[in-house]
C-alpha cells in the first residue's frame, strides 16, 4: 500500500466505526431516555404500526368502560330507588287489608285512606327522582331500553331496560286516585297491589341481572385493556438493564475508537522522516 498525504485509509475507517459508535450510542440514549426502544416509524415500522393500532384499541376500550360505569350507575340508582318502592307497596298492603275491615269507624277509615295516599305520593316523588346523569328507568321518560357500548368496534351492545314504575303503569297498577275511602274501593285496590308488589319484585329481579350483567362485563374491558397494554408493552419497550450495559459498552468503544482515530491521523508523519 502506498504512503499519502492526501488519502488516509486507516484514518477513513476508524472515522467510520467511530461515527456508527456515536450513532449507536445516541439510539441506546433516546431508547433510556423514552423508555421505548421503538418509539416512532423509523425504529421499526412494522412494530410500530401494530402497536399503534393496539393504542387505538385501548382508548377505544377506555370510552367502552366509561359506558358501562354509566350504565352501572344508572342500573344500581334504579334498584335503590325500585327497592324502596317495594317496601312501601309492602307498607300498602297493610293499609288496605285494615281498610277492608267492615268493623271500624268513618274516622279510623279516613286516617287509614290518607296514610295510604301519602305513600301513594311517596312512590311518585321515588320514581320521579330515581335519574342518574339525567337518565330515569322507572318514570315513563325513557320511551324504550338504553343500549351501551360493549366492544372497542361500536358494533356490540349491553341494553338496560326500562322499568316504568309510575302508579297506574303497567308495572304497579294502583292509579294515583286509588282511595280506601270504602270496603268495595279498598277490595279492588288490594287486588292491584297484589300485581304490583308481584311486577316490582320481577322488574327489580331483570334490573338485578342486567346490572350483574354489566358489571361482569366491565370487568372483562377492563382486563382486556390491560393485556393490551401489557401486549403493546411487550412490543416497544426497551429493556433498560440491557441498555445500560450497552450504554457502558459503547462508551468504552468511543473512546477506543477516538484513540484509534488519533493513532490514524498519526500515519502521514511518517513521510516526514523520508525526508529528512
Amino acid at each position: 500500500m502506498s504512503i499519502s498525504v492526501h488519502t488516509n485509509k486507516s484514518a477513513l475507517v476508524a472515522l467510520q466505526n467511530l461515527n456508527q459508535t456515536q450513532q449507536d450510542l445516541s439510539d441506546v440514549q433516546n431508547r433510556i431516555n423514552t423508555g421505548l426502544k421503538i418509539a416512532n416509524a423509523k425504529d421499526n415500522a412494522a412494530v410500530w404500526s401494530i402497536a399503534q393500532n393496539q393504542r387505538a384499541d385501548i382508548g377505544a376500550l377506555g370510552a367502552v368502560k366509561m359506558s358501562l360505569d354509566r350504565a352501572s350507575s344508572i342500573a344500581e340508582v334504579s334498584m335503590t330507588a325500585g327497592q324502596s318502592v317495594s317496601d312501601l307497596l309492602v307498607q300498602l298492603k297493610e293499609k288496605v287489608v285494615a281498610a277492608m275491615d267492615t268493623s271500624i269507624d268513618a274516622n279510623s277509615r279516613t286516617a287509614l285512606d290518607s296514610e295510604f295516599k301519602s305513600i301513594l305520593r311517596q312512590i311518585g316523588q321515588i320514581t320521579g327522582n330515581s335519574a342518574f346523569d339525567g337518565a330515569n328507568l322507572l318514570n315513563g321518560s325513557i320511551p324504550s331500553n338504553i343500549q351501551f357500548l360493549a366492544n372497542a368496534d361500536a358494533n356490540s351492545y349491553i341494553t338496560l331496560s326500562t322499568q316504568d314504575m309510575s302508579l297506574g303503569g303497567g308495572i304497579i297498577t294502583i292509579p294515583s286516585t286509588s282511595s280506601l275511602a270504602t270496603v268495595t274501593l279498598s277490595t279492588q285496590v288490594l287486588a292491584d297491589l297484589n300485581l304490583s308488589i308481584t311486577n316490582v319484585n320481577q322488574s327489580l329481579g331483570s334490573l338485578g341481572s342486567q346490572a350483574k350483567q354489566i358489571t361482569a362485563h366491565a370487568d372483562f374491558v377492563s382486563k382486556l385493556s390491560d393485556t393490551l397494554t401489557t401486549g403493546v408493552g411487550n412490543l416497544v419497550d426497551a429493556d433498560l438493564a440491557k441498555e445500560s450495559a450497552r450504554l457502558q459498552a459503547l462508551q468504552v468503544q468511543q473512546q477506543l475508537g477516538a484513540q484509534a482515530l488519533s493513532i490514524a491521523n498519526q500515519s502521514p508523519q511518517i513521510i516526514l522522516s523520508l525526508f529528512k
